[in-house]
């Protein structure tokens, strides 16, 4: 892409975050001025009826306009248009937590397809059973960082598992973490900082084994993390572990970064620590709990086939709402 182009989609992606807020000022502006107008009638006696009854209504609007202009506003971080990698792995609870793991992958699989999202899988291990042992999804379309972004941390499980006899409940929990996708100019990997290995690729049960060695697995030196893909090309191996490495590494650079502006990041919603036990999943009662917000809907059902708006939102809310603590609005 030439320099020229390059700056028209920079320009187009300022032009496309700064129209909101210009039409919500616009609003607020425009709701003053016919607070004035009806201020001015109440001294003409034909027309003081009508803005007397006028009056209340629209002033009733304006801290809701007020609040909009605010959120307007409010910093926006910079990755939430961009892809998202989504990372599934379950945590304690042997078969059941990879089930549980499996499930939650449909769930936002199914959000995905909802928001009309492409959802590409990168590298996926399932269990004998069905479950997932390991799932990594890059995810495109509108905003979806941005949505996704809360969902990082420990989600736990609380069910009569199907490996059950006695129908007891047990708790297990699998652990998701969001990334948003890092370009190359974002972040620069040193070549002398990796190491690469190629070995034999297979699938759930040791079945589909290839007869070349076509997974990779990259090692980043500096940190220790360890990605691998097990895709059928060796080249295209090598090109998506790199994708997920620098998504790893600009994760870890923003959390470095957020954790630096601010001392009391963990409390915050949008802390993204992924040892932090975020929702309670209670299939018995049909009952969700965002433990962050205090949040609980019994509609357990609608949620696992993809329903996450209003958890999502209120997420959002939260956090917008500590922003605007913040600056003092």
């Amino acid at each position: 892409m030439s320099s020229g182009s390059g700056d028209i989609a920079a320009l187009g992606r300022e032009y496309a975050e700064l129209k909101p807020v210009v039409s919500q000022i616009a609003e607020w502006e425009q709701l003053c001025a016919e607070i004035a107008e009806a201020e001015a009638l109440l001294d003409d006696p034909e027309m003081r009826a009508l803005a007397e009854e006028e009056l209340p209504q629209l002033r009733a609007r304006l801290p809701e306009a007020e609040r909009a202009v605010q959120l307007s506003l409010l910093p926006r971080d910079a990755a939430d248009a961009r892809p998202a990698m989504l990372e599934i792995r379950p945590g304690t609870g042997g078969d059941e937590a990879a089930l549980f793991a499996g499930d939650l992958a449909r769930m936002y699989q199914r959000y995905a397809e909802a928001k009309g999202w492409r959802w590409e899988v990168i590298e996926e291990q399932l269990s004998e059973l069905g479950g997932v042992r390991e799932l990594v999804v890059r995810i495109a379309g509108d905003n979806v960082f941005a949505r996704l972004k809360y969902e990082s941390g420990v989600h736990r499980v609380q069910r009569v598992p199907e490996t059950e006899s006695g129908g007891r409940i047990h708790t297990s929990a699998a652990t998701v973490a969001v990334l948003p996708e890092a370009e190359e100019v974002d972040i620069r990997i040193d070549p002398n900082d990796i190491r690469i290995d190629t070995m034999r690729s297979s699938g759930a049960g040791g079945q589909h084994v290839n007869t070349t060695d076509s997974a990779v697995r990259i090692t980043h030196l500096p940190t220790g993390i360890v990605v691998t893909s097990s895709e059928k090309s060796q080249h295209r191996n090598r090109e998506i572990a790199m994708q997920v490495l620098r998504a790893r590494l600009f994760d870890q650079q923003r959390q470095q970064a957020d954790a630096s502006r601010s001392a009391d990041r963990k409390a915050q919603v949008g802390s993204g620590d992924r040892s932090e036990r975020i929702r309670t999943y209670n299939f018995p009662q049909g009952r969700l709990t965002d433990h962050r917000i205090g949040l609980t809907l019994y509609r357990l059902e609608q949620i696992m086939a993809g329903d996450l708006d209003e958890i999502i939102d209120g997420l959002t809310a939260e956090h917008q709402a500590s922003q605007l603590a913040e600056m003092g609005a």
